[in-house]
């Protein structure tokens, strides 16, 4: 079957070669066509690799796990990249100081501060965007 294959396929190139038209293997590197084939291929292989990289930030964040034992409760930005976060691990609150080189537990907490859970701290964009626009309509 291999052989037959190939036999075949030597039979159809040489009868294509034999057509008498010649052919346009010679392509010039500066023409219009050649150049756009080019930059349509790069684009190509560009948009590729943008997507991948967004599947692959789309799936990593999917993959966390959240047990319930810790939350952030609510956050506060200090500056460009200081927050103070309470966070609540079980029955125990813990309000933190965060600095890029740093995290230092500033107090403990003797009673559980009740936070309003409409407005969950970690919400998406897309959420706010939403409630806020839902919120407008009414």
């Amino acid at each position: 079957m291999r052989y037959w294959l190939l036999s075949f396929g030597l039979f159809c190139g040489s009868v294509a070669a034999q057509s008498g038209e010649p052919s346009s293997a010679i392509v010039e590197p500066l023409s219009s066509p050649y150049l756009l084939k080019l930059t349509g291929g790069l684009i190509l292989v560009v948009m590729l690799i943008l997507a991948l990289a967004w599947l692959v930030k789309k799936f990593n964040l999917n993959q966390q796990t959240n047990n319930g034992l810790m939350r952030i409760v609510t956050g506060m930005p200090l500056g460009t990249r200081d927050r103070i976060v309470l966070l609540q691990i079980g029955k125990e609150q813990i309000l933190l100081g965060l600095t890029p080189g740093r995290i230092e537990k500033l107090h403990t907490m003797s009673q559980l501060l009740e936070v309003d859970e409409t407005h969950p701290v970690g919400e998406s964009f897309a959420r706010k965007l939403n409630r806020i626009m839902g919120e407008r309509k009414t």
